[in-house]
C-alpha cells in the first residue's frame, strides 16, 4: 500500500486560466499526457470555460466540494448539482463547464481507451476496499481518496494507515482484497484494471 499525501502536490495551472489540477496518481508512474494508461487528479475550478479535448480518453468526473456545475457535452447540458455523483463522458467530446454557485473541486479519473477501465464508488462508513466480487478477476489496483473527513485503511495483522482530506492510498490486488476502510465522512474507491469496459 502506497500512501499519497495531499500536502506538497504540484498545482498545474490550466491553459485557459480557469483552475489548477493536482495529480494524485498515474499509471505507468511518471507518465505524461501522451503515455498514461490511467490518471487520477483533483481539480480546483474557479470559473466557467471549455475543457481541453482528450481524444481516446474516457473521463469520470465527480464533484467533491462546492455547489456543483453544469457540463455541456457535445451540445447536451448535464446538471451536476450534488457532490459525490460520478459522471462518465468521452474526453474527445466538445465539453464546457458552468459553475452553479462558486468554485468547485472535481475528482477526475482519465482512462486511455483500450488500455484501462475503472469503477468509481463513493463510500461512507465501513466496508471492504474490494467488495465481494461477481466472479470476475477483480481490479489490478484500487485507489482510495479521502474526500471528506478522516479515512483509515487496514488489514488483519497489518499496519493501519490514516488518510486526511484528499490524501490517497494505492493498493495492488492482493492487498486490496484483504483491506478494509473506515471513514468518518466520504471516501472515493476507484477500482482500476488494465483492460475492460468502465462502469459506474
Amino acid at each position: 500500500m502506497r500512501i499519497l499525501r495531499a500536502e506538497g502536490r504540484h498545482a498545474a495551472p490550466w491553459s485557459n486560466g480557469g483552475g489548477v489540477t493536482r495529480e494524485v496518481a498515474v499509471q505507468p508512474p511518471g507518465a505524461g499526457w501522451d503515455t498514461f494508461a490511467w490518471r487520477v487528479s483533483l481539480a480546483d475550478v474557479t470559473r466557467d470555460g471549455p475543457y481541453s479535448p482528450l481524444p481516446g480518453v474516457r473521463r469520470i468526473l465527480t464533484v467533491v466540494d462546492g455547489a456543483g456545475l453544469e457540463l455541456t457535452v457535445d451540445g447536451v447540458p448535464r446538471l451536476l448539482p450534488e457532490r459525490y455523483r460520478p459522471f462518465a463522458f468521452p474526453g474527445g467530446a466538445a465539453t464546457g463547464s458552468r459553475l452553479l454557485d462558486g468554485p468547485v473541486v472535481n475528482l477526475n479519473v482519465m482512462l486511455r481507451e483500450g488500455r484501462a477501465a475503472a469503477t468509481v464508488e463513493m463510500v461512507r462508513g465501513c466496508r471492504a476496499v474490494r467488495q465481494a466480487d461477481d466472479g470476475t478477476a477483480g481490479p489490478d489496483e484500487v485507489l482510495v481518496v479521502a474526500v471528506e473527513g478522516c479515512t483509515r485503511i487496514g488489514a488483519p495483522g497489518a499496519h493501519e494507515a490514516q488518510l486526511e482530506r484528499f490524501d490517497a492510498a494505492l493498493l495492488t490486488a492482493p492487498d486490496a482484497a484483504a483491506a478494509e476502510l473506515w471513514t468518518e465522512g466520504t471516501a472515493a474507491v476507484i477500482a482500476l484494471s488494465a483492460t475492460g469496459v468502465d462502469r459506474l
